[in-house]
């Protein structure tokens, strides 16, 4: 097999994150125990269900037992674990304390699927009810309602305004909902798609979701808890600055984030401090964020000064997805009752004004 192949099937390759943690926490607690690197990772590969992970740790065996570091090993599926697993196992094997930065590591990527799990589970609920809603409201004007109509049309009486507006509405439905929903498919996927490909248009995508009001919020948070948390993280492990803030940029989710991060390293590179770039981009790190690094800085206690600011916003990602949810449920259920309601209204009346004027004859 040629190295053009390997390298494409190990692109290919997607280890699911519960099992990335599983296997940093499995294998720093056997090298504890005293139990040998290269026998606690086939003990891993024994126990794995996931083919993906039990292949890549069939190439790590084969490269640890000829001699490799294992971070040397990863560093051929970086793709797969990422710059910040590869480094935090780097610096253990370096300074004899494997286990203890892998338990670390097991910590922050439990953290960090926890966080993501957090921030997609307050938009679930509202993306369920929108679903439900546009269900009934399909049901109601495709297949329910053109079987009334034709009684409507035999009235011959003048239908009020909300009934016309859905007989209009159910006749392009009918007519053109198909071809609408394709073409809204298509257009999804084609965003989706400028989006991996356009830079330009990425950095767009996501310097609005930092301008959005409720969005924001959510973006800003998560976007600091990651930044300060990896970089506090790499500091205490003893990686250089400029290069933990490298690493620290590969991790963050949002473009602008990312490039205003690998700004900060090549200004510390010509000797600036990280606290004074952090100031100078108030709307993405908060004054608190560049005081706090600034002591950090100055009392040489940076790394704890920055696992503070994660704990600090990754609470307050808590509290604004909490809020998220007890706004959206009432709005979204209201939203829902007041579409169904309309519908429901635009049937009825015309019914009550034809059977009304049967009395008075």
């Amino acid at each position: 097999m040629s190295s053009n192949t390997k390298g494409s099937s190990r692109m290919l390759l997607r280890v699911p994150m519960q099992e990335q943690i599983l296997f940093a926490k499995h294998l720093s607690v056997m090298i504890r125990a005293g139990m040998p690197l290269l026998d606690s990772m086939r003990l891993i590969r024994k126990q794995t269900g996931s083919k993906s992970l039990a292949k890549i740790l069939d190439q790590l065996i084969s490269d640890v037992s000829n001699g490799q570091f294992l971070s040397t090993s990863m560093e051929r599926y970086k793709n797969v674990f990422g710059d910040f697993t590869v480094n935090i196992i780097r610096v253990g094997e370096a300074g004899g304390i494997l286990y203890e930065n892998l338990e670390y590591l097991a910590q922050e990527l439990k953290k960090r699927h926890e966080l993501k799990r957090r921030v997609i589970g307050a938009l679930i609920y509202p993306a369920i009810v929108l679903m439900a809603s546009s269900g009934i409201i399909g049901v109601l004007t495709i297949y329910v309602f053109p079987k009334i109509l034709p009684v409507f049309q035999s009235l011959r009486v003048t239908l009020p305004l909300s009934t016309r507006i859905l007989i209009a509405a159910s006749g392009f439905l009918i007519n053109w909902g198909f071809m609408v929903a394709i073409v809204v498919v298509v257009t999804v996927i084609a965003l989706w798609i400028a989006m991996v490909r356009i830079k330009l248009l990425r950095f767009f995508v996501h310097r609005l979701l930092l301008v959005i009001p409720i969005v924001k919020k959510i973006s800003r948070s998560y976007n600091l808890t990651n930044f300060c948390r990896t970089l506090g993280l790499l500091l205490k492990s003893d990686i250089k600055v400029v290069e933990a803030l490298s690493i620290t940029a590969d991790t963050l989710s949002n473009v602008v984030y990312r490039r205003h991060v690998r700004d900060i390293g090549s200004h510390v590179t010509k000797g600036e401090e990280i606290s004074q770039n952090l100031s100078s981009r108030p709307d993405l790190f908060p004054i608190m964020v560049s005081q706090m690094v600034a002591i950090g800085e100055s009392t040489g206690n940076l790394s704890e000064s920055l696992l503070y600011l994660a704990d600090f916003y990754e609470d307050n990602l808590n509290e604004v997805t909490k809020d998220l949810s007890t706004v959206l449920e009432p709005l979204m259920m209201i939203l829902m009752g007041l579409v169904v309601g309309f519908i429901a209204l635009s049937i009825m009346t015309p019914i009550y004004e034809v059977t009304k004027g049967l009395k008075v004859r």
